[in-house]
């Protein structure tokens, strides 16, 4: 065997055997990865717990961003409105150029004082001729009005561009966080499964008996889910707008955490917050950082039944609708139903606004 075909081979066995080891690295740590301790049911509530409320944070920093992608798709409709009425403009001017060129071409061939020399009647040539110098002058002005108009369609067009890789880029940042949501959820399914058929049997019931417990503190019995009638547990403020808001979001206990829903039986918190006022006659954004901005701000010690409370730093992520004697009714994340709980259920408390 030659020397080159002798080391050919011994470059071809190392390779071979690089990556089985390679293959077999990875083995070793999914191996390592999938052999985690089983946790226990209380560590594994916990952990649940813990992805559960960062997905929740995840979805409401996508939520933020509801604003300024709805703002940036209204700019981008009112540009490619102004160039569809801008291109109009440019097409006008055009024709016109057009029109011009080809009349003046008919005379183009000659020279002035050959037209006249040729001419059977002087005087009138020399009226067509000042007719003529003004519709040179109108050929000008009209390829004046055509750079204009051109101008203005370009820097509308740049602007479109921009704004288009702006909204474009917002809406990457919005998808970044969903992503970071949904790992969240698969991380929380993960865990379960590594829990007995039992365990997670017991968390499932669990779970459905909170939701009943939920349905159960409604307010009102009759399928009526948005009631204005709050019940007499529940302390109605003077305005008149804050108790339709109260009881609105009283009404929803028992439904579902879904991000990015804001009814009619599911919600997440600020789509909580935003239906509940909403049918109080009160427009809110759907994002709690938003919401936080659009109201008076008042102290906790002056809380009163319909504001809103806010948690989260340094940002926020949660918001829920004070009802009086210490609580607030709120959508906590995706493995809680809408419940009532103590302010202090959630840490981070940030203040709190007076809608409407």
């Amino acid at each position: 065997m030659s020397i080159g075909r002798t080391n050919r081979f011994k470059g071809i066995a190392l390779a071979a055997i690089t990556s089985t080891a390679v293959v077999a690295g990875v083995i070793f740590i999914q191996g390592a990865a999938d052999a985690d301790p089983k946790p226990t049911l209380a560590q594994a509530k916990a952990q649940v717990a813990d992805l559960q409320t960062k997905a929740a944070t995840a979805g409401e920093a996508a939520n933020d961003l509801r604003g300024q992608i709805s703002a940036s798709q209204i700019r981008v409709k009112a540009l490619q409105a102004g160039i569809a009425k801008q291109q109009l403009q440019v097409d006008s001017v055009k024709r016109q150029i057009g029109s011009l060129a080809v009349a003046g071409y008919q005379t183009s061939g000659m020279t002035t004082t050959a037209q006249l020399l040729l001419s059977t009647n002087p005087d009138q040539f020399l009226s067509q001729a000042s007719t003529a110098q003004a519709f040179a002058g109108q050929q000008n002005s009209a390829l004046r009005r055509f750079q204009t108009a051109q101008g203005k369609l370009t820097d509308l067009q740049a602007s479109e561009q921009s704004e288009l890789a702006a909204l474009q880029a917002v809406q990457g940042q919005q998808k970044t966080l969903t992503n970071q949501l949904q790992a969240n959820l698969d991380a929380a399914e993960k865990v379960l499964g590594k829990l007995s058929d039992s365990e997670r049997a017991r968390i499932k019931a669990e779970n459905e008996q909170e939701e009943e417990k939920a349905r159960d503190a409604r307010p009102t019995r009759d399928g009526d889910r948005t009631s204005e009638d709050p019940d007499d547990n529940v302390p109605v403020p003077p305005n008149g707008r804050a108790g339709v808001a109260v009881a609105a979001a009283m009404n929803q206990q028992g439904d579902s955490y879904v991000w990015g829903a804001s009814g009619p039986s599911q919600f997440d918190c600020s789509g909580l917050t935003m239906y509940a006022w909403g049918k109080a006659g009160v427009s809110l954004s759907h994002s709690s950082k938003a919401q936080y901005g659009e109201g008076r701000k008042v102290s906790r010690a002056d809380l009163r039944p319909g504001d809103l409370v806010f948690y989260g730093s340094p940002s926020i992520h949660h918001v829920g609708m004070y009802i009086g004697n210490g609580r607030m009714v709120h959508a906590p994340n995706p493995g809680k139903p809408v419940k009532t709980d103590d302010l202090d259920y959630m840490s981070g408390y940030v203040g709190a606004v007076r809608p409407g």
